[in-house]
């Protein structure tokens, strides 16, 4: 085989720093060779935003807009803030007519900087003004306006920016419910605008530097010197219910100072870097970095503290399965992530009893917002609780975070809450007492299937029939599984002799009973799990491969469960689909029922990776990361699940979100998954046996954080080494 050189690998001379932000137009930096390090915040892959409008993230602040920055209330548009929009309209003219859109570079998650022009004169083919918006979001937003005259001769123009809000809910926007009877006042007063909505105490003000404010306008009369410019400031402030947050990026400080711009540098400059000479990889694994320091969320009263929100921008809140999931995934990057996720669901954890919102205690919650429709749908509450599956992958995950090194103070804090969890497993999720862990919705706005897939036809039988709830989902028992496994571990590192051979004990009686009752010995698969009358739902699914995962398989029956995840009717070629081309309910174009989902197929992976089918794992791993170059190299949340012999590029589901949390975390677990990387930082061990696609080598991963040790493992023709173990990891080639 012929290996591509490794050519010296450092940061791109035309690297913008992200926070560097000016009214001036960004210069696009050049082609970044394949083997550019995974993480150096750079993004030259990425599409610039024109036609496609422009998104722009903060937290769990958000801006839509369209390529020319304008938003338009009848659409889905606006600067969002707490799930409120504080701006439904947006529109600048210059002496009466709106900029040509150029092109629109985004620097940043949280910023861009659109370029247009001015319309040329009567009689003219070209314009005489550029104007730069440098549009900046966090807690409100900021933009530096510049014209710029490109004529020789001075010029007079005059400038107004139309503004205007609705405070409709996040939802109501989404779902095309605009809030056309949200009765406004706008008050103008000097320099700014602001726009109240009474019953709902919110408000927004806007400041233009020099402006002077008229109605719900902001006007300017700016003299061009010639071959000059003219620039101003703009600040947008909401205060919602009385609670004015402060200005994230205030007039006259640069950008670049910003907490955002501060932890973006951060993250990137503490992310593992990559070497491979396969340009597909290095640029998902650019790509992943990039998304995932866009998604996070950091808590106001602990600013420390980070968890990854769901998906940009409508899903821009702590999910419970989502961010659990994504944290396990990211901890080859960072382990910050799935503290902050224990720390704040912890904090969440259910107490009390409330069909309405479906908490209960022990019970971690599936959703968060704060938004007016979010509160009446959650039955009143910010917290919506229905969900089987978050709270033994809780447990999961932080006996996983302890495998990696977790200070034992977070530990010893966060075990009373795997404690509990492990209570509502065993008195609340069990509804009948036959040791498996059901759902069924207490109220009629609750989700009807409490899983990962959790469209209302997303579980169903062989003939597409749908089951009657309480049901058991077969990945469900296996998370429970290896939730008892993972708190055992965790009882040994504290000397609790009882509680290991507790878990360990309901673990094994557990597997005993899932593969008694799960398997389909007619067909060779489990069940996709068993409805209300313990009949098992007997479709071909997906599913099958987080229980691999999870280990709950018996050895006996993997190999079986593995054919089937490879056969033709569930693997399209761009990946496994989540439903066999040969049940009843299969339709590629459905959300759950034919599609293929990355992460779905990052946990199927590592399942057949766990027990040894190796060549699987890796054509399922170079299946999706082929998929990713339809996409931009930024895997959606799902595409369809046309076989790729049908067609030679993967289909888009057309309301895929994008960056989506646990695809972009995905390649992450792909990478994990061919190193065979498995820390055991408890017991001073780190197994290494890498099981590398020839594609994509040689491969060097450094960077990777495991207990107290930073690490570079590097694979490549002639076999692989790991450097950086300090004495207290011994190595392990298992």
């Amino acid at each position: 085989m012929m290996i591509t050189k490794i050519h010296e690998v450092g940061r791109s001379p035309d690297y913008t720093d992200p926070g560097e932000q000016t009214s001036r137009p960004a210069q696009l930096p050049e082609a970044v060779n394949v083997t550019s390090p995974w993480g150096d915040g750079a993004d030259p892959n990425a599409p610039d935003a024109i036609g496609a409008g422009v998104t722009l993230v903060e937290g769990s602040t958000f801006c839509v807009s369209d390529s020319g920055g304008v938003i338009n209330a009848h659409r889905a548009e606006g600067l969002f803030v707490r799930d409120t929009r504080v701006l439904s309209h947006w529109r600048l003219t210059i002496d009466g007519l709106e900029p040509q859109v150029l092109t629109v570079r985004n620097a940043a998650p949280y910023s861009a900087t659109l370029l247009a022009r001015t319309a040329p004169t009567p009689g003219r083919a070209d314009s005489l003004a550029l104007v730069v918006v440098g549009r900046h979001v966090g807690d409100g937003m900021r933009e530096d306006l510049t014209v710029r005259n490109l004529a020789s001769e001075p010029r007079q123009c005059e400038i107004v920016l139309e503004l205007g809000a609705d405070f409709a809910d996040l939802f109501e926007v989404k779902d095309g419910r605009f809030g056309d009877g949200a009765v406004t006042t706008a008050r103008a007063t000097d320099d700014a605008v602001e726009i109240t909505r009474a019953e709902l105490d919110m408000a927004v003000t806007v400041v233009g530097t020099g402006a002077v404010a008229k109605g719900s306008e902001l006007r300017w009369s700016a003299t061009l010197p010639a071959r000059g410019e003219w620039t101003t400031c703009i600040e947008y402030l909401p205060a919602l219910r009385a609670e004015a947050a402060a200005p994230r990026y205030p007039c006259g400080t640069p950008v670049n100072h910003s907490a955002p711009a501060r932890r973006l540098r951060e993250w990137y400059a503490n992310s593992p870097t990559a070497h491979t000479a396969d340009e597909t990889l290095a640029a998902v694994l650019r790509r992943t970095v990039t998304d995932l320091g866009a998604l996070r969320i950091f808590d106001p009263d602990h600013p420390e503290r980070s968890v990854v929100a769901a998906g940009a921008p409508w899903f821009m809140a702590l999910f419970g399965r989502d961010s659990l999931l994504t944290s396990w995934m990211v901890l080859p990057l960072d382990r910050r992530l799935a503290v902050g996720t224990l720390q704040s669901l912890a904090g969440l954890q259910g107490s009390v009893v409330e069909p309405a919102t479906e908490q209960q205690p022990g019970r971690i919650a599936h959703e968060v917002r704060f938004g007016r429709a979010a509160t009446r749908l959650l039955g009143g509450g910010s917290a919506y609780y229905g969900t089987a599956d978050a709270t033994p992958l809780f447990v999961m995950l932080l006996g996983e975070l302890h495998r990696w090194g977790l200070d034992p103070g977070i530990r010893d804090e966060l075990l009373p809450h795997a404690d509990r969890a492990l209570d509502w497993v065993e008195n609340y999720g069990d509804i009948d007492g036959d040791g498996f862990v059901e759902y069924q919705r207490a109220v009629g706005h609750g989700l009807a299937n409490q899983g990962w897939k959790d469209s209302w036809d997303g579980v169903n039988f062989i003939d597409g029939s749908m089951p009657e709830a309480p049901i058991a989902l077969a990945e469900v028992q296996g998370y429970v599984y290896a939730a008892y496994l993972a708190r055992a571990a965790l009882a040994a590192a504290t000397g609790d002799q009882d509680t290991v051979k507790r878990c360990r004990e309901r673990a094994a009686r557990l597997k005993t009973e899932f593969n008694e009752k799960f398997w389909l010995p007619e067909h060779g698969w489990f069940a996709i799990g068993l409805d209300r009358d313990k009949r098992p739902i007997d479709a071909l699914t997906s599913n099958n491969g987080h229980l691999l995962w999870t280990g709950i398989v018996d050895d006996d029956k993997a190999a079986s469960v593995a054919e089937h995840l490879l056969s033709p009717e569930m693997f399209s070629g761009w990946g496994i689909r989540t439903l066999a081309t040969s049940m009843g309910a299969y339709n590629p174009v459905s959300y759950h029922n034919g599609s293929v989902w990355p992460h779905d197929n990052a946990i199927c992976a590592a399942g057949l990776m766990r027990y040894g089918f190796t060549e699987y794992a890796g054509r399922v791993v170079t299946a999706v990361l082929d998929a990713s170059t339809r996409f931009g190299y930024r895997l959606p949340e799902l595409f369809c699940g046309f076989d790729r012999d049908e067609f030679d590029v993967p289909v888009p589901y057309p309301t895929s979100c994008s960056p989506q949390a646990w695809s972009a975390a995905a390649p992450l677990l792909f990478l994990r998954t061919l190193l065979r990387l498995e820390p055991g930082v408890p017991e001073r061990e780190l197994s290494v046996a890498p099981v590398v696609p020839a594609r994509y080598l040689p491969l060097s991963v450094t960077g990777l954080r495991v207990g107290p040790d930073v690490l570079t493992v590097t694979v490549d023709d002639d076999g692989w080494q790991v450097r950086g173990l300090s004495g207290d990891l011994r190595r392990s080639d298992r």
